[in-house]
């Protein structure tokens, strides 16, 4: 009775510990279509709201700006331009 408890233990704390898939959005594309229903899930593949409101319409599908898309550029460090002075 303690060897399975102690089994089930490690084998809960060995799935816990594993790293988990978030999901993410495409970059390429700066419109996403965000399907709701049993299976919610966005769809980044669309380079226009009115393309994107063609493919929603007679869905239960909103379309949204890529979050993604506004914030690429953000995983770098930002460019810092320092003047340099001459000594005379």
């Amino acid at each position: 009775m303690r060897t399975s408890a102690v089994a089930a233990f490690a084998i809960g704390t060995i799935l816990l510990a594993l790293p988990a898939s978030a999901q993410t959005y495409g970059r390429d594309y700066p419109v996403c279509l965000h399907q709701y229903g049993p299976a919610t899930y966005y769809d980044c593949t669309y380079s226009s709201i009115g393309q994107c409101n063609a493919s929603a319409s007679g869905r239960s599908a909103q379309c949204v700006l890529n979050p993604y898309l506004a914030n690429a550029g953000m995983d770098r460090p930002p460019v810092v331009w320092q003047r340099r002075h001459r000594a005379y």
